[in-house]
């Protein structure tokens, strides 16, 4: 069975500090913000979202961001039209995946898997 995975819609880059963060991205890059949040940030560039998500800040509750990689980290995300089937296929393939397929509080169905260097693939079904 084969997945499609239409193009990457958007870059997650893991950050320690929302407001610093922010502030430079949106005024020294000057990207345009989509939607802002305490947790969640994304910047318009045209092509794809660039999205920026808090990690546990220092001496923060580290499990309300377990399973969050550190600040300086991103991933990769993908639009698919049947995540539980992406998902089945994937996991034939011996694919690492750190989040089955999961739906998150915005509706969405969401998937974590790894490239063989550990870098985090986001599947997305809306």
């Amino acid at each position: 069975m084969s997945i499609q995975l239409h193009k990457p819609e958007y870059l997650v880059v893991y950050v320690s500090d929302m407001q610093r963060s922010v502030a430079f991205y949106r005024g020294i890059l000057e990207l345009p913000v989509k939607f802002t949040s305490p947790g969640w940030t994304e910047f318009d560039t045209g092509t794809i979202t660039l999205a920026l998500h808090l990690t546990a800040p220092v001496g923060g509750n580290e499990s309300s961001y377990q399973g969050c990689p550190p600040a300086g980290m991103a991933h990769l995300g993908f639009i698919v039209d049947d995540i539980q089937a992406a998902y089945e296929s994937l996991k034939a393939r011996d694919v690492h995946f750190s989040m089955p397929p999961q739906k998150q509080p915005t509706g969405r169905f969401v998937a974590v898997l790894h490239d063989p260097d550990g870098f985090g693939i986001t599947l997305q079904q809306r």
